[in-house]
Formats: structure tokens, C-alpha cells, sequence
């Protein structure tokens, strides 16, 4: 976050060598007069450090001081005395006030100190804190996958994650755009400054202005104070526009000019604002189509996609799935407070046969809802939404009945038969696929889509020996 210094000197050469000294200090700073009417201004501006003389400062001094610690920003209060008392500077302290410094001593000491004070609010923000959520921070290796599709993904990414380009994630609904960027932003070199996300379909466009630069007091009706934008709350780290896709045509330009420079203007501000941050924007629409449409600026889309990704769909990366939903029912075990141990081999079938069109968000509702509805240590068929359970007769077409004593189904339940028969239909896929490979395992599993280890548990469950196909022709 860029650190909003607000100051009020009493002396002008104190003032003059202050401002001096913290233009090179990647702050924003903003100097009052003496005036004390400009008070309320001063409050409302938002700041995160104070350096205000004490003659300054309105009377009562601790009420004034209590009314600063109580803003929304919790800011840092340095208050300049000309008077070296030691009483009158614990009193101040008291009424609290952060750091009291005696203006009597070298500038360069009463620099130094302020500056340092300017440091240890800088590590406020920029402190590694854990979710206080109890959520795990996002790491790409949440992205481990046996799909070759995400394998070469996952390889572009690690490519371009320490580079400030702008980046530009597409991808379909659900597949994880937003946490990639996370994890992006996780494993860069901004890590230790803040991530902001934006989501531009959330916000009404009257709005999206103040949302993104942020705006000074008095700028529109009902703005009683000033307030941060996204890019200036982002400096130093990431911000991430999803659904870029959505944003007006007007604010695409507006956007275009900050990213030339990141350089912009508040609204109703007059000084314009630099800040560092890094862009990742992301949308799940076909930008091409939408510049053809008129839709979308071509110039922006260039700024933006400097670094373009496609993040596979879940479809595409079946192999995956048995992980994925592995990996969910952990977490929501502890979020729920649950102990279910595992899916039944039925559930997981249906699971990876499902075509997934919310994509990894709908297999996390999916299980998420199960684990509510189980009642049992193993997540059954019938725990699932019913589409999942509708998908499973059409497999029964696909067998030849002869194979299969159906007398033996009376009395069993539907997940029972569907477990003998998806174990019926297993074996003879696997047979099949062995005889092709001549027991070779490695090409086998390519050729079903599934991990080799995950296929030796299969051929070792449904007693099949990879030796007996080694003399298929």
C-alpha cells in the first residue's frame, strides 16, 4: 500500500526540510497550513501517519489524539513539541500519541526518527500475517496435476511469475482464475506487499472510478472524506481485475492511460498519484470477439495480455479429479467439522465422468454438499446431486448382459448393482487396453487417462496381472 503521510508544521523551515526529505520516500504526502479551522480536512483525509506540531492540534489534546486512533485507518501519531519535558511528553504519550519528538534536537536526528517511524508502519502492511480465517494461502503447487495440458501450463506460469508484466488470465467459469493469481502473486517477488482484487462485474459504473483511484473529500455528493482506490491500496504488491471483460468502454480508456504510466489522478484530486503495482486481469469471455464486436479497446487488450494464459477446464484434466475431490474433502472436513474418511468407488466414477461445466468451483459445492448430506464415514452415490446419479444407467447399455448374473440383483440396493457393475465394466475397458499395450502399464494408463499408480490399484483390486497380456497379439 502506498503510506499516506499527512503533516501539519507549525515552522516553515521544518516543514520545507520535511518535505524534502520525504519526497524520496515512496510515500504520498500531503502538508496542511497552521490554520487550525483545516482540522476536520485533516481528519478526513485519509492518512496513515500524522506529523503535526503540538501547538496545532486542538484543544483538548487527548480528545483530538483519541479521535485520530479511532479512524478507520488506525494511523500512526507523531506529534512535534518545542518544549522539552519529559512530563508533557509521557502525558501525550498517555493520551495516545505513538512518538513525541523534541524539535529541538539536529534536524538530521528529528529526520531520522520520522523516517524510521515511517518504517515500522511500512511492516505493518508488508508483515507475512496468516489468514486469521484459518484459510491456507494459495501456492501454485495447489496446481499439481498429471494432466499433460495443465503440466505445460503450470510450466508457463513458473516462467512469468517473478515478472512485473502485465498478465492476462482466460479461462472458463470456476477454473480458478482468481486463486491462481493468487498464488502468482504468493510465489512472486511482490509477496510480501498486498493483493487486491477487483472484481469490475460487481461494481456499479458510477462507481468503478472511485473504486479504482479512489477520491478526495468533497469530490461528489456523500464523499464526507477522503478514500483509497484499488491501485493505490495495491502498491507495492498485486492487484487482479477479474471479469475484465465487463468494464465500459469509457473506463477501458481511463484504465489504458494508468497503465501506460501508473500514474493517475483521484477523483476530484489534483495531483496526480504514482504507484508500483503489477496487473493481472482475467475474464472468462473471448476478448478477440468482443474488440470485433466493439465491445472491448484493442489497445487495452494488448496492454493487458502482454502475458496471455488459458487456464484448462476440469474436462479436459479428468485425471485429476480423484485429487481435487480428495484434497476438497479434507478441507471441508475440518471446515465442517466432519470425519469422513473417503468416496465410495461408485462416487468417484461418477465424479470423473461428470462433464463439469462449473469446473473446479462446482466439484468443491459438489462435495461440499455431500459431506453435509453423508451420514456415514465414505461418501455414497446418493449423497450426490441427482444429475450425478442419472449419468450412471446409461453405462448399463453399454454392457453385455451376459456377462452379468442380474438374479443376483434382487434384494441389493442401486449403488450396490451400480458398484458390480462399474467394476464389471472397469475390467473389461482395462482388459481390453492391456491386450492393445501387451501389458504395458505406462501406455495403458495414457491411453485410459489415469496416473500409472492409480492404474496398478485398479489391476491389483480387480485381480488382473499385466504378465497374462504380455503374448497378446
Amino acid at each position: 500500500m502506498l503510506i499516506r503521510v499527512i503533516c501539519a508544521i507549525k515552522g516553515k523551515k521544518l516543514q520545507t526540510d520535511l518535505e524534502k526529505r520525504l519526497s524520496n520516500f515512496d510515500v504520498q504526502l500531503k502538508m496542511f497550513g497552521k490554520n487550525k479551522t483545516q482540522w476536520q480536512e485533516l481528519v478526513r483525509s485519509c492518512g496513515d501517519v500524522f506529523v503535526m506540531s503540538k501547538s496545532l492540534i486542538p484543544r483538548p489534546i487527548e480528545s483530538s489524539v483519541t479521535l485520530l486512533n479511532n479512524l478507520p485507518e488506525k494511523p500512526t501519531t507523531i506529534i512535534l513539541d518545542d518544549r522539552e519535558s519529559s512530563e508533557e511528553h509521557a502525558n501525550l504519550l498517555a493520551s495516545g500519541a505513538d512518538v513525541v519528538l523534541y524539535t529541538g534536537i539536529s534536524q538530521d536526528s528529528l529526520m531520522e526518527a520520522i523516517e524510521s517511524t515511517l518504517d515500522s508502519r511500512r511492516q505493518f502492511y508488508f508483515v507475512d500475517r496468516f489468514d486469521q480465517r484459518g484459510r491456507l494461502k494459495p501456492r501454485l503447487n495447489d496446481f499439481i496435476s498429471n494432466s499433460e495440458d495443465m503440466q505445460r501450463f503450470l510450466e508457463e506460469v513458473q516462467q512469468i511469475v517473478n515478472s512485473d508484466s502485465s498478465l492476462l488470465l482466460l479461462g472458463e467459469t470456476g477454473v480458478g482464475k482468481e486463486h491462481l493469481s493468487k498464488s502468482i502473486h504468493a510465489e512472486s517477488n511482490r509477496s510480501p506487499g498486498p493483493f487486491i482484487p477487483i472484481n469490475m462485474a460487481a461494481i456499479p459504473e458510477q462507481l468503478m472510478e472511485s473504486e479504482l483511484f479512489g477520491h478526495e473529500q468533497g469530490a461528489f455528493t456523500g464523499a464526507v472524506r477522503s478514500r483509497r482506490g484499488a491501485f493505490e491500496l495495491a502498491h507495492g504488491g498485486t492487484i487482479f481485475l477479474d471479469e475484465i471483460g465487463e468494464m465500459s468502454l469509457q473506463m477501458q480508456s481511463k484504465l489504458l492511460r494508468v497503465l501506460q504510466d501508473f500514474e493517475f489522478t483521484p477523483v476530484g484530486g489534483e495531483t496526480s498519484v504514482w504507484v508500483d503495482v503489477r496487473v493481472i486481469a482475467a475474464t472468462n469471455k473471448d476478448l478477440e470477439k468482443e474488440i470485433q464486436k466493439g465491445n472491448f479497446r484493442q489497445d487495452l487488450y494488448y496492454r493487458l495480455g502482454v502475458i496471455t494464459l488459458t487456464i484448462p477446464p476440469l474436462r479436459k484434466r479428468k485425471q485429476d479429479i480423484p485429487a481435487l475431490a480428495n484434497q476438497f474433502l479434507n478441507m471441508y472436513n475440518i471446515k465442517i467439522g466432519r470425519e469422513i474418511n473417503q468416496f465410495s468407488r461408485e462416487t468417484m466414477e461418477a465424479l470423473c465422468q461428470y462433464p463439469w461445466p462449473g469446473n473446479i468451483r462446482e466439484l468443491m459445492n459438489v462435495i461440499e454438499r455431500a459431506i453435509l448430506l453423508c451420514r456415514s464415514d465414505a461418501i455414497s452415490i446418493n449423497n450426490l446431486p441427482r444429475t450425478f446419479q442419472e449419468n450412471i444407467s446409461p453405462l448399463l447399455e453399454l454392457l453385455n448382459t451376459n456377462d452379468l448374473d442380474i438374479t443376483a440383483w434382487k434384494g441389493k440396493s442401486l449403488s450396490q448393482v451400480s458398484a458390480q457393475v462399474l467394476n464389471h465394466v472397469e475390467k473389461r475397458y482395462l482388459e481390453m487396453v492391456l491386450e492393445q499395450t501387451r501389458g504395458k502399464v505406462g501406455e495403458a494408463a495414457k491411453i485410459a487417462g489415469i496416473h500409472p499408480r492409480g492404474l496398478y490399484g485398479k489391476m491389483k483390486k480387480l485381480g488382473l496381472d499385466k504378465d497374462r497380456f504380455k503374448s497378446s497379439k
